[in-house]
């Protein structure tokens, strides 16, 4: 049975001997991802964990879609494997109350320096603005960089439920509606992410829309993996803090 007919016969009668088949189709999805996440993640957070967090979205997804709406399998499923596995890091709540202030207050230093001057912040600005060193800020910077896959989940600001993780990609949506709010989303996130210092902008093109790792990025640009981890940072907590305003205006 093709694939095409197995999405169309389980769609039917949702059986668990076709959801097993379309699991086995599909695992080698969530390994991936995984893959991906766990090199932007401490060591300690095990991989095998990640593929496990993944595959509740597996789940979720096959049991969401339907072959109906004209889209990839790959592409509906993507987001919502992504998402079970930062929901999984969320709960285990491997990340300590304090590095999460810190990367608090390094994002509303960017923000701030940023609207002060209206251009991008340079390390000493920033550093000056949180009243440290700038090797303090790069330190800094080293500690929070395995949270900022974390921090594109998260609303911009309280009263705004915008997300960077939902509009970084491009996941396919069969309502319409929707498609309409993610272009103009994403066509604001877009003229944002041109706003990046160079090498910040290509990092991120690089990382979430030709998806390298933070090892073949490195590659590329001739510098160390955590310099790009470095650079990487920078960029989500410039962003952040760019459209949180943004949605303020």
């Amino acid at each position: 049975m093709g694939s095409h007919n197995l999405w169309k016969e389980y769609s039917l009668n949702k059986e668990p001997a076709i959801k097993e088949k379309l699991i086995l189709e599909n695992i080698s999805l969530v390994q991936k991802i995984a893959k991906k996440s766990a090199c932007s993640l401490p060591n300690y957070i095990n991989q095998d964990d990640l593929i496990s967090y993944g595959i509740f979205g597996l789940l979720d997804a096959i049991d969401r879609y339907d072959p109906e709406f004209g889209i990839p399998f790959t592409g509906f499923a993507l987001k919502r494997i992504k998402g079970s596995i930062i929901d999984g890091i969320r709960k285990e709540d491997w990340l300590p109350v304090s590095v999460r202030k810190r990367a608090k207050m390094v994002e509303r230093a960017y923000q701030k320096v940023e609207i002060q001057y209206g251009r991008n912040a340079t390390d000493k600005e920033v550093a000056s603005e949180l009243g440290i060193s700038t090797t303090e800020l790069l330190n800094w910077l080293k500690t929070i960089d395995y949270i900022t896959i974390l921090s594109l989940d998260e609303p911009l600001s309280e009263d705004q439920q915008i997300s960077l993780k939902e509009n970084l990609q491009n996941p396919a949506s069969p309502n319409p509606a929707d498609l309409t709010i993610e272009k103009e989303t994403k066509d604001i996130l877009a003229k944002t992410i041109e706003e990046l210092p160079e090498k910040e902008k290509l990092i991120m093109n690089l990382y979430y829309y030709n998806e390298l790792t933070n090892k073949e990025i490195a590659k590329v640009l001739d510098v160390t993996p955590s310099r790009v981890s470095q650079l990487h940072t920078k960029a989500i907590l410039r962003l952040r803090g760019k459209l949180s305003h943004n949605k303020k205006l």
